[in-house]
């Protein structure tokens, strides 16, 4: 296995791996926060030091070379050691002040967050928050977030977790779109209807599997990733879509099919790196989420 010389710039390494994550070096200087040219000279620099080329030009982009490939290993072991070292020095910092990363899905930092972080900068106003609305799952272990709201039990190595109750979730139809259709009275009815789903996530299409639905993206009639877009979809007509309750239930305009099963209710965890658990302003926004989000899993529970 090729291994990198010990003098090697980390951010060189850094630009490195970012552009083999990216695929390119525009995608891969927004991850980063730089300019391509910018980042384009480091990936260069780094060829210099090692005196090998690392990328070749093909029509989709940039690709490993076979030297480029060999170093992929023990530069993501400069990455994680980069890493945990920092996560071991941000275990020691002790004041109540400076920035809280939190990752959650788009539809929970939509209509459950902005209340809670706002109570946060209240009370806490030493603290900084970013919030991250991102149906994937950032990487805790990398400092990707501080902080993340999962709708899954986290099972990553170092990772604390917390398990904060339900979501419980329903079926939902614009007025606009039943009005003269017949109500379904059973769920593989409402299926026949039309559907608004997901294009690339599958996570609708595996929940419809285990009710024995031959599901995939063509069972629906239109798709779209992001949560946000894909209620206002819901609600402008388009088809019968699937929402948290406490969501669904308070649209104007919206009509709910089903409640619960059988569609299942969603878990919601909170999950920090064992190491930021205890920082201090971590562990104060970390406290305040777990308070303040069971309550609003209700649909019954009144919301600020």
């Amino acid at each position: 296995m090729a291994s990198l010389p010990s003098s090697l710039d980390w951010s060189r390494v850094q630009a490195f791996l970012a552009v083999i994550d990216a695929g390119s070096l525009s995608g891969a200087a927004r991850k980063l926060g730089t300019s391509q040219p910018t980042l384009g000279r480091q990936v260069k620099a780094l060829e210099d030091a090692l005196s090998t080329r690392l990328f070749k030009r093909e029509p989709k982009g940039l690709a490993l070379t076979e030297a480029g490939a060999a170093l992929v290993e023990p530069a993501r072991a400069m990455q994680e050691a980069a890493m945990r070292m920092e996560l071991t020095a941000a275990g020691r910092e002790e004041e109540l002040a400076g920035t809280v990363r939190i990752t959650a899905p788009v539809a929970v930092s939509r209509w459950l967050l902005p209340g809670i972080i706002a109570r946060i900068r209240r009370e806490e106003p030493d603290i900084q928050i970013e919030l991250v609305p991102n149906d994937a799952s950032d990487n805790l272990l990398f400092r990707e977030a501080d902080i993340a709201v999962r709708m899954y039990q986290p099972t990553q190595l170092d990772i604390v977790a917390k398990r904060l109750g339900d979501l419980p979730m329903g079926l939902y139809g614009a007025e606009c779109y039943l009005e003269g259709r017949e109500l379904p009275a059973t769920f593989d009815a409402m299926m026949e209807m039309d559907l608004v789903g997901n294009d690339r996530e599958e996570r609708i299409i595996l929940g419809l599997r285990r009710f024995g639905m031959a599901a995939d993206r063509h069972s629906f009639a239109t798709r779209v990733d992001d949560q946000s877009v894909y209620w206002a979809l819901v609600c402008a007509g388009c088809g019968l879509g699937f929402a948290p309750c406490m969501v669904g239930d308070v649209e104007p305009g919206v009509v709910a099919l089903l409640r619960g099963d059988p569609v299942p209710a969603l878990p919601m965890w909170l999950a920090a790196h064992e190491e930021l658990r205890h920082v201090p302003r971590v562990a104060r926004v970390w406290g305040v989420l777990a308070e303040a989000l069971p309550p609003l899993l209700d649909p019954a529970a009144p919301r600020a």
